[in-house]
């Protein structure tokens, strides 16, 4: 058996002289498959932003289907509290606290050696959305914020590229697949986007592993479909304690007064830019900044904290000092500032704020 091993400018690919043998049999089995099908998996180049469980999940399944080029894109670490669920995560990255995009793609080019894995290390923003999105096919969600979502639903639309929508928190999850000019976006759905710190995140409701395993694999099914013949559904729900599955049959078709996709208007995509991570200097502290201006209800975040540590409240601030987050000090503020004490990590510090605000 021949192999050649690459692995320059961030780009993870192998290939096995595997002679007769062909690992994608079973999969082109399939009616909807076949060789064809399978000719457009590997031509797909496909990106990935976020690689938390839906993202784990989803690569895994993809790698394995053989899509030919998977860009993964995520600006946190791995940690112990990932490894309930994020699947391509072992206790050595928690360990070394390895980039998730790193160690996702050091895992993934061993599962499927004949692919392209490019791990990009960075928050996804308006200003580097165009870049990370050059010469891709199709976008898949696996992020943990509202505001990123959106930013994706505004680039799809306004290039034409198809989508993959997920959320999981708790036991509940909804998948949807987008085609910009023939089903709903985002926008047709949620044409204002909720606050982040009226949501549940994973770190303040939990969630359960298996459902969002459900979630990756319905996303991964919907990308394989999608770029085979182009079909897509409406909004799935499901819940798995107890068990549910449902459609939103209102989610399936473009709605002519979206902002987004009925009138063009790409307000994440375009809007103002600001920094919204500040080094405090001399203080091992980062400032972040929420990417949607409102106001925060301290009395509601400060209940929700009080399970993750030793909480400290006033009319001007909440600040909990985590029982399990290696020393680090949050002070929240009621325009959505945040303190991150106990990093100098701007992409550290952006992800620790949507941790534990959602947005």
């Amino acid at each position: 058996m021949e192999t050649h091993a690459s692995r320059q400018a961030g780009v993870y690919s192998m290939q096995i002289d595997f002679g007769q043998f062909d690992r994608y049999h079973r999969q082109t089995l399939l009616p909807g498959v076949g060789r064809a099908g399978q000719k457009k998996l590997a031509d797909a180049r496909i990106l990935l932003v976020g690689c938390g469980a839906l993202g784990c999940t989803v690569a895994d399944l993809l790698a394995r289907a053989g899509v030919g080029l998977l860009r993964i894109v995520d600006r946190d670490l791995v940690d112990f509290t990932n490894l309930q669920r994020q699947t391509l995560f072992s206790e050595s990255h928690a360990q070394q606290q390895s980039p998730k995009a790193l160690a996702a793609a050091e895992r993934l080019a061993a599962i499927n050696s004949a692919i392209i894995i490019e791990p990009v290390v960075k928050d996804v923003s308006p200003r580097n959305v165009a870049e990370l999105t050059d010469s891709i096919h199709l976008i898949i969600d696996g992020t943990d914020n509202v505001s990123t979502r959106y930013l994706l639903n505004d680039v799809a639309v306004e290039r034409g590229l198809p989508w993959i929508y997920g959320a999981c928190v708790g036991t509940t999850g909804r998948v949807m697949a987008i085609r910009p000019g023939q089903s709903a976006c985002l926008r047709c759905l949620y044409p204002d986007p909720p606050q982040g710190s009226n949501l549940p995140t994973c770190d303040t409701a939990g969630v359960l592993g298996p459902a969002a395993a459900v979630v990756g694999a319905l996303q991964a099914s919907a990308v394989i479909r999608l770029l085979i013949d182009g079909s897509t559904d409406a909004m799935l729900s499901i819940n798995l304690w107890p068990t549910e599955f449902r459609q939103i049959e209102s989610t399936r078709q473009p709605q002519p007064d979206c902002p987004c996709c009925g009138q063009r208007q790409f307000d994440f995509l375009h809007g103002v830019i600001r920094d919204q991570t500040v080094s405090l200097c001399g203080r091992n502290a980062m400032q972040v900044w929420p990417e949607q201006s409102g106001r925060i209800d301290l009395q509601e975040i400060s209940q929700r904290w009080e399970k993750l540590g030793q909480v400290e409240s006033s009319r001007f601030y909440v600040r909990c000092h985590l029982t399990s987050g290696d020393g680090l000090v949050l002070t929240l503020f009621p325009d959505g500032r945040m303190i991150v004490q106990g990093t100098s990590d701007a992409n550290r510090a952006s992800s620790i704020y949507s941790r534990y605000l959602g947005s």
